[in-house]
């Protein structure tokens, strides 16, 4: 003990190979790019305002919850990428440990059930090594979703054409990933360093913080965070709005899209509800599509799962923005 209360010590944990583990998810959940049967007519309003972004370099930011991957549309989204639909993903830290399972061994998503039970959720030696390949970027000034990237993409992943960050590093598109410590199964970890994550995510941050800052005629978008992406959108927010104000400039004329599974009103929301009102404590509702865009931007909802969503912005921004990329089902 080194400090005045105790603290666990991780070298009494036990780890076990990936291969011993049985995963809900393999590859095949990522699906082939297909022209859905229908667009919703919300989806093609934003991708319009992602056309006008793109013309005018501004922000077009993607920010995402962990099941978008698991929801196997990584190809959809390579290919927005690809189009200059994105300039920016933001995800959280069980984000990254999906894409970098799927990339190294093809398959992700333990059952926590079964393994809590068993004493051994999350203790898994190869997920592990994602703790050293942030602690190195750390040292070398990169952040989190940059190392991780990085590390995917130039080293032996078999399964590395599934993966998210290992296509924003080719591309040159930033990957920000927004950690909560103690929120992930890599804070169990013995190697787990929190110097290191705390550095890499707060760079990443920055990155955010600086891509936001050209969200005047942008857009940013939220597929599947209730908290952490409207909570990184209005610090940062705050930040780009305090500096803009002493530059003579303002960040009102923006859109804003939340895609998720709340019933919440759909296409164009107002007002946030009343406190008496169970959606006013969902935080992309007010944050997102209401108070940020009170000055005059837009904020727009759709209802529905993540693989049908993602393909129907993909639809319905391939019919706006022309494609220079390879065969996004490579």
């Amino acid at each position: 003990m080194t400090g005045r209360y105790p603290e666990f010590d991780r070298c009494r944990l036990t780890l076990f190979p990936l291969s011993e583990r049985v995963n809900d998810l393999d590859s095949a959940v990522v699906r082939k790019v297909e022209l859905p049967t229908e667009v919703h007519p919300v989806l093609r309003k934003v991708a319009e305002r992602l056309a006008d972004a793109k013309d005018r370099d501004a922000a077009r930011i993607f920010m995402m919850g962990a099941h978008v991957i698991r929801s196997g549309v990584q190809r959809y989204l390579m290919d927005l990428m690809e189009r200059g639909a994105l300039t920016l993903i933001a995800m959280n830290g069980a984000g990254v440990i999906h894409d970098f399972e799927l990339a190294l061994i093809g398959a992700t998503t333990e059952s926590v059930a079964r393994y809590i039970s068993e004493g051994q959720f999350g203790l898994w030696r190869e997920t592990g090594r994602i703790n050293d390949i942030v602690a190195d970027g750390a040292a070398r000034g990169m952040g989190l979703g940059e190392a991780v990237g990085r590390a995917i993409s130039c080293g032996d992943f078999p399964y590395k054409d599934v993966s998210l960050l290992a296509k924003a590093h080719e591309l040159g598109i930033p990957v920000t990933v927004h950690v909560s410590i103690g929120q992930d199964i890599l804070h169990e970890h013995p190697n787990f360093d929190g110097t290191a994550y705390g550095r890499a995510s707060y760079t990443d941050f920055l990155r955010y913080t600086a891509a936001l800052d050209h969200l005047e005629n942008g857009v940013v978008m939220n597929f599947g965070s209730a908290i952490m992406a409207p909570e990184i959108y209005l610090k940062a927010l705050a930040m780009i709005r305090n500096a803009a104000r002493y530059e003579g400039r303002k960040v009102t004329d923006f859109t804003t899209l939340v895609c998720d599974l709340q019933n919440l009103p759909s296409g164009e929301v107002g007002p946030e509800p009343d406190k008496s009102d169970p959606g006013y404590y969902f935080r992309p509702w007010k944050t997102m599509l209401s108070r940020t865009v009170a000055d005059g931007g837009r904020g727009y909802y759709v209802r529905g799962l993540h693989a049908e969503t993602v393909p129907q912005l993909w639809a319905a921004c391939r019919d706006q923005m022309a494609f220079a990329g390879a065969d996004p089902n490579r």
